[in-house]
């Protein structure tokens, strides 16, 4: 059975199923390349910025995945400048070569003992190449299987890109914890974490081969023929009337609302359960990615509800939603996970005092001896409360300390009921945490799902690939991508390990009234416009 889609292209079923499996499983592929380093990141930083603290490796890493993020809008512009001017598969064809041998590198970079600063050095140039590959990425994929989409069922279509990000995430989960596993810890923790990496010059030759049998989108195709390409997709996407509007609401309404959601899930809660709560690395990694794996139905479900409903209202319901609901749910983990120290930690509250309590947590050396007690706890991720006093002095339960040396202050939290041992949830409270993960899962799919064709249907076809990814790109890449570092730098300077998600919920918050403003409904537009 076929179906005409705006541009009068004849569409075929088989086809249509080669469009979305290449696309899709191109977007996973990429996106495995790009998360496989935020899920590595502690290992990444004591193998690159070694120090004594492994929360300023964990941050000097979590910059690192910043600065890949900051250079996405940059490949926004490049290849969206190609994509609107040579074509949508050529395009996002080269991402994801610049992809996978930028991932393969990274397995490949000789660690900071060996080479010294160069290690580090090398590590973020892979790391902008990965930015720039990611920036031409998504857009090329959404915007080719849209175009290719019958108008009723492209929410349904394009959400199998959505899906795909997802899909990412899950992928570098089941490699990272099957290659832990078949290599065993101790080879592990020497250089086995270097195999996910390398494994994706595998998936780079399935992508390929897989791209290579696709034909160009049939819109660029008509503009082609027709001759209404754009001479410079740059600069029209910023000269073209009400343009800058629509980029703008792109950028803070939909791209970076639904980012900072969508990360919180993925990475906030992943360290949340590791460093915060203490739940065994492999069990953390295996709820948060059991979850996503389970969730993965709510991005296809609310692509295809916004096919009926429009794409407007799963997304601003979902906003809405998740402002109520957030803070709730991690507390709720936090109880649900490690029941002892949220006991230990109510029972038994750090308070630490000083004349000069600051305290920075990329600081090699705390310049105060305030600071230096701020430091430790900070070390074991004990949550604990700053006190302006005479002289430097730690309290635990009220009662005062008196051997601040590191030895001394574990035997008092020790004494005090904290174990700085890994948990393993028992199944109950296991199920409990997969379910508040799922909810939330599902909030970021009703805020996801309908984005692909929503931005599609948003924007003028022959500056469709720029005006796409530039604020796309900027809302993901400076919004989201740098949560985890933004959030964990929250954590460690306040001591609370709740106090990261006041950056998720001010960004949904203004994406709500942002969306609620300015947003309009997209549900049935031409592609051809």
């Amino acid at each position: 059975m076929s179906e005409a889609v705006d541009s009068g292209y004849v569409m075929d079923a088989k086809r249509d199923r080669l469009v979305i499996t290449a696309s899709a499983l191109g977007t996973v592929f990429e996106w495995y390349d790009f998360y496989i380093y935020g899920v590595l990141a502690p290992i990444i930083g004591r193998t690159f910025f070694p120090t004594d603290n492994p929360t300023v490796e964990l941050l000097y890493s979590l910059a690192g995945f910043a600065i890949g993020f900051g250079f996405r809008p940059l490949g926004a512009v490049l290849f969206g400048y190609l994509g609107d001017r040579l074509g949508r598969k050529y395009t996002f064809l080269a991402t994801i070569v610049l992809m996978g041998v930028a991932t393969a590198g990274v397995g490949l970079t000789p660690s900071a003992a060996s080479i010294g600063i160069a290690a580090p050095i090398i590590l973020i140039l892979l790391r902008i190449a990965q930015g720039l590959a990611l920036g031409g990425e998504y857009g090329g994929a959404a915007i080719y299987v849209a175009e290719h989409a019958p108008a009723n069922k492209r929410g349904f279509y394009t959400s199998f890109i959505q899906a795909g990000v997802i899909g990412g995430f899950i992928l570098s989960l089941v490699v990272v914890v099957g290659t832990q596993w078949i290599v065993g810890a101790e080879v592990w923790q020497s250089w086995g974490w270097r195999l996910p990496f390398i494994f994706s010059l595998a998936l780079l030759g399935i992508s390929l081969w897989m791209r290579l049998m696709l034909r160009e989108s049939p819109v660029f195709l008509a503009m082609k023929k027709a001759g209404t390409q754009a001479r410079n997709p740059i600069k029209e996407a910023f000269t073209y009337p009400g343009n800058k509007r629509r980029m703008l609401v792109a950028m803070v309404g939909i791209a970076a609302g639904f980012t900072v959601i969508a990360y919180t899930v993925m990475f906030q809660a992943l360290y949340f359960l590791q460093n915060g709560l203490r739940v065994s690395q492999g069990i953390a990694q295996l709820l948060v990615g059991g979850s996503a794996f389970a969730g993965l139905a709510a991005f296809i479900f609310f692509g295809w509800l916004s096919d009926r409903i429009g794409r407007r209202k799963p997304i601003i319901i979902g906003y809405a939603l998740v402002l109520l609901l957030l803070m709730p749910l991690f507390q709720f983990m936090g109880t649900t996970a490690n029941p002892a120290l949220s006991e230990a930690a109510k029972r038994a509250p750090v308070v630490v005092s000083g004349p000069d309590c600051s305290f920075d947590p990329f600081a090699k050396v705390q310049p105060t001896a305030c600071g230096k007690l701020l430091d430790q706890f900070s070390k074991r991720g004990i949550p604990y409360e700053k006190q302006h006093g005479p002289t430097p002095a730690v309290s635990i339960a009220g009662q005062p300390v008196s051997d601040l040396s590191a030895p001394g202050i574990d035997t008092a939290l020790t004494q005090a009921g904290y174990d700085f041992g890994a948990v393993s949830p028992d199944w109950p409270r296991a199920m409990a945490l997969f379910g508040a993960l799922l909810l939330l899962w599902g909030l970021s799919g009703a805020t996801y799902g309908p984005v692909a064709a929503l931005l599609s249907e948003y924007f003028p076809a022959r500056i469709r690939y720029s005006s796409l990814s530039i604020p796309y790109h900027i809302g993901t890449g400076y919004f989201g991508g740098f949560l985890p570092l933004v959030s964990q730098y929250i954590v460690a300077r306040t001591g609370d390990p709740y106090s990261g998600l006041w950056y998720t919920l001010a960004i949904v918050a203004a994406a709500l009234v942002t969306c609620l403003i300015g947003l309009p409904e997209t549900r049935g537009r031409s592609l051809d416009a």
